[in-house]
């Protein structure tokens, strides 16, 4: 190489030392003339073009008065690009200027750099904005921001799949956001790679930007959005880097109010497009340790990034430019136009209403810029928002979506997928809209199954909010506005081992609490049709049934020619932890179960899951039918929450996680006895029961309600319920993770130590 350097260049003595390079070969030459950057790459087709189009554009920008910009070395024979011979390969070569300075990579964005930074980009942009290339404009690849797309084929090269559903979350809300206002944007040329390893600094002043391989014909503000991506690397705020950039670049070459309106989403698409490029890079060549030296911080700016209200940075970005702040109508008119056309009996939690425009995940976003941890919401089992979850709504909703009446695959193939979850002596479901329709469905057919009317039932038990619904749920009718137990109904004692009569919880109280049940069984004046409850009974305080309990009613329920019906509407899916349905902590199999609120994520779809020989006797009457039970885009979207439970691996992550959960729940139990009574639940369904005394367990229903309002003002979410209200319950998204739970637990913490 040095003979040919010296023969192409006229270098009389030269030193070669080889640099890193993505995709191509750098070298670092000593001459008797100075230091110059010699590069090489493969031949592909446009290339040549690509190569001419940027020396053009570095000779645009040469002014004797800034050196910053590298400058193109002719060779010899006065061309700036020339194909060689490198032993028997040949390859484009080409000679540009060596800038002097450190690399911002080893001393990292102090506020002043951010600030030059921007000015610079601005300067640069500004000059640019004269320049013409049909060869950029026609450049279409996947490091432009606007080309997103392109990446998708590169998803399936991220191998956890908790990250691949984050990158394509962020895919998701760049087409959402971004896609409507993209006509409108301002273009231009711009850099496309201010990543810390192109820019050079001494004193923290930029002394050069290089490496101009990138640039591209794009919208002007993803120069800033690549920009702000590594500025915000391994920052605590990240938001305060990209506040510094936008502020002086904005000086230099203003910017405007619809750029800093999908600025977020620009940012977390140059994040994918980099984390999309490192998994394939991994792939194809695993050595290439340049390809993926920043993935790890990628990784950790995404998370980061989704936990951010995008109108918390949105108002960032509007202060930096001079632009007020976006925000919502007061709570107080909010709530104005709800009551306006609403019953006040649709009631609203916390003592301050949570205004919510967005979620992602475990989080929650308001209408002021805040950002919530949900530690409360079991509906979005998966996650709110959960790209694949959305993504197999919104295509089944673009193909097809109609009653049950006709013939669709995705009804055969839910229901196939569905009873495989199951034991196998239940092989029939009926698909509805709700818990509540399930619930109601579920004693119709007990009814019509047993010929028998009388239905016994969990105290504190809710089962949805049909009459039937309200009828069977002791958390309704015994309340002072509820409509009183009717006839047909007998109610057991919840056997509760930390408030009931009885409390050893070795399998003794489970059975002398059933052993009470049956007796009520024996003494009603008709058979039962069925006997319905919950594994943890959610509305009175996330109580568990007292060990052997289930495994001691169900048979005698089943003399009577009853049937055992377990709702599932909150505990199942993997809630557990330990185990996919809360019936299987009682080591018994149902005759039917009910199915709701987490099998849609949020899409309304229940089910009743029975046995054979009750759909037959179902079957006997008039025709079943439920314009949208089992509908085409809910089984859609019922396929996709248990392919994402699996993929993702929620239920060990709710077992993991919730025993670790309840763990710091316990030491913080420990540390305040006074106040916290009980810790119980399983999995990601916990309750936690506070007390005045411990001894007398009498409950505290004040303390219980300034924890839950005083998280809420700490952007926590949690709830309160109980027949007391005194047991703060927290059952999240199974994606909940330990940092959230420590977070919980450490704010609770707090709050109890200013109390005490």
């Amino acid at each position: 190489m040095q003979r040919l350097l010296q023969d192409q260049f006229g270098f009389r003595q030269v030193e070669v030392k080889r640099l890193d390079g993505y995709d191509n070969s750098n070298f670092l030459l000593h001459t008797e003339r100075g230091r110059f950057i010699f590069k090489t790459y493969r031949i592909t087709e446009g290339l040549s073009d690509l190569i001419e189009a940027e020396n053009e554009l570095l000779l645009f920008l040469q002014d004797p008065s800034d050196k910053r910009f590298p400058r193109p070395i002719p060779f010899l024979d006065g061309s700036y690009i020339k194909p060689l011979f490198f032993g028997e390969e040949q390859k484009m070569a080409r000679l540009l200027s060596y800038l002097e300075g450190q690399p911002l990579g080893e001393t990292g964005y102090s506020d002043k750099v951010c600030s030059n930074l921007g000015t610079l980009l601005g300067q640069l942009d500004r000059k640019l904005s004269s320049f013409k290339s049909y060869v950029y404009q026609s450049r279409e690849w996947g490091w432009d921001i606007q080309n997103l797309a392109l990446n998708k084929k590169y998803l399936a090269d991220i191998p956890d799949t908790k990250n691949r559903n984050l990158v394509r979350y962020f895919f998701q809300q760049y087409e959402e956001n971004v896609g409507p206002v993209f006509p409108d944007l301002r273009k231009s040329y711009i850099h496309n790679d201010t990543n810390e390893w192109n820019i050079l600094i001494k004193d923290e002043q930029i002394t050069g930007l290089f490496d101009f391989g990138d640039v591209t014909y794009s919208p002007l503000v993803n120069e800033l959005a690549v920009a702000i991506t590594y500025a915000c690397f391994n920052q605590e705020c990240p938001l305060d880097n990209a506040a510094t950039i936008l502020k002086s670049y904005h000086q230099a070459f203003p910017l405007e109010e619809k750029e800093m309106a999908i600025l977020y989403y620009l940012v977390a698409a140059r994040l994918c497009i980099s984390l999309c490029n490192s998994a394939h890079s991994k792939k194809e060549n695993p050595e290439n340790a340049y390809a993926l030296s920043s993935e790890k911080q990628a990784w950790d700016l995404l998370y980061k990034w989704v936990r951010i209200n995008p109108l918390e940075a949105e108002n960032t970005f509007r202060k930096a430019i001079d632009l007020p702040p976006k925000s919502a109508k007061a709570k107080e008119e909010l709530i104005r136009e709800r009551n306006r056309n609403t019953p006040s009996i649709l009631s609203l939690s916390y003592s301050i209403p949570v205004y919510t425009v967005g979620a992602a995940f475990q989080y929650m976003y308001d209408g002021y810029g805040q950002t919530f941890l949900d530690a409360y919401n079991n509906i979005p089992h998966v996650g709110h928002c959960h790209p694949q979850v959305v993504e197999a709504g919104q295509r089944q909703m673009a193909k097809l979506n109609t009653n049950t009446r006709y013939l669709y695959d995705t009804l055969a193939e839910y229901a196939e997928k569905l009873i495989a979850k199951f034991p196998k002596r239940l092989t029939k479901v009926f698909f509805v809209n709700s818990g509540s329709a399930a619930s109601d469905l579920a004693i119709r057919m007990a009814k019509a199954h047993t010929g028998h009317s009388n239905i016994m039932v969990m105290e504190n038990g809710y089962h949805g909010n049909t009459q039937i619904g309200i009828d069977i749920s002791g958390y309704k009718f015994d309340h002072r506005a509820g409509q009183g137990q009717k006839e047909y109904i007998l109610k057991a004692a919840i056997p509760d081992t930390y408030r009931g009569e009885f409390r050893n919880n070795d399998g003794s109280a489970g059975k002398q609490y059933a052993t009470e049940a049956i007796r009520k069984l024996k003494n009603a004046s008709a058979p039962v049709a069925a006997f319905i409850c919950e594994p943890i009974v959610g509305c009175a305080g996330q109580v568990p049934l007292a060990k052997g309990y289930l495994e001691t009613l169900y048979p005698e329920v089943r003399k009577q020619g009853g049937v055992c019906i377990s709702d599932e509407v909150q505990t199942g899916f993997g809630r557990m932890g330990e185990c996919f349905w809360g019936y299987e902590l009682q080591q018994v199999v149902p005759d039917m179960v009910v199915l709701g609120k987490p099998m849609g994520n949020g899409h309304p779809i229940g089910a009743v899951v029975c046995t054979k020989e009750i759909a037959e006797s179902f079957s006997q009457g008039v025709e079943f039918f439920s314009s949208f039970g089992g509908n085409p885009v809910s089984c859609a979207i019922g396929l996709s929450v248990l392919k994402v439970i699996e993929e993702e691996g929620l239920q060990e992550n709710a077992r993991l996680v919730g025993t670790y959960y309840q763990s710091l729940l316990k030491a913080l139990q420990a540390e305040f006895p006074l106040s916290i009574g009980d810790i119980r639940g399983s999995g990601l369904f916990i309750g936690l029961e506070l007390v005045k005394d411990p001894i007398n367990q009498e409950p505290n229903t004040t303390l219980a309600n300034l924890l839950k309002n005083e998280l809420r003002k700490r952007h926590i979410l949690i709830s309160s319920d109980g027949p007391f209200d005194s047991v703060l319950k927290t059952k999240p998204p199974l994606c909940f993770t330990k940092e959230n739970a420590e977070r919980v637990v450490a704010q609770m913490h707090d709050i109890l130590r200013s109390i005490r």
